[in-house]
This record gives C-alpha cells, structure tokens and sequence, in this order.
C-alpha cells in the first residue's frame, strides 16, 4: 500500500508522521547516539513544540517521547 499525505509519497511510517501530523519523529523519539547535552536542548524544544500542536499530534508526539524513553531504560538495564 502507498502512503501518500499531500502529493508526497512516504517510504516509511516514521515519514508519514511527519507528512499527516507534522511531527518530526526524531524531535521527539530522540537519535541513538545522543549525548546527555544534546538530549536536554531536544527535550526542550520538544516540549515547546508540544505546546503548539493539535490535541491529535500531541498524542502521537507524547507517545514518541514515552517509548523513546521506555526503550532506554531496557537498553541501560541490559547494559548492566
């Protein structure tokens, strides 16, 4: 099936979130190499942002932020 938002086709779901919700996923679920400083100027914005979406979007962008921090603590606990 073709995901296709406003003429633009989207490869992967991460893509279509961005095109339909305008959310860009990474700002949100955060990169696996991140230092610790570049976490907290990314959860910053992130908080911003959130405070200007739509109640739909900021679902979505709260539950990137909620799994993105669920899969470190599994990562961390199975560093240990």
């Amino acid at each position: 099936m073709r995901l296709i938002v406003a003429g633009q086709e989207a490869a992967t779901a991460s893509e279509f979130a961005e095109l339909a919700l305008g959310i860009d996923v990474e700002l949100f679920g955060g990169p696996a190499d991140e230092t610790d400083t570049d976490k907290v100027v990314r959860l910053a914005v992130a908080r911003d942002v959130l405070r200007d979406l739509a109640p739909e979007p900021a679902r979505y962008a709260r539950a990137l932020l909620n799994t993105a921090e669920r899969r470190r603590a599994q990562t961390w606990k199975a560093a240990a």
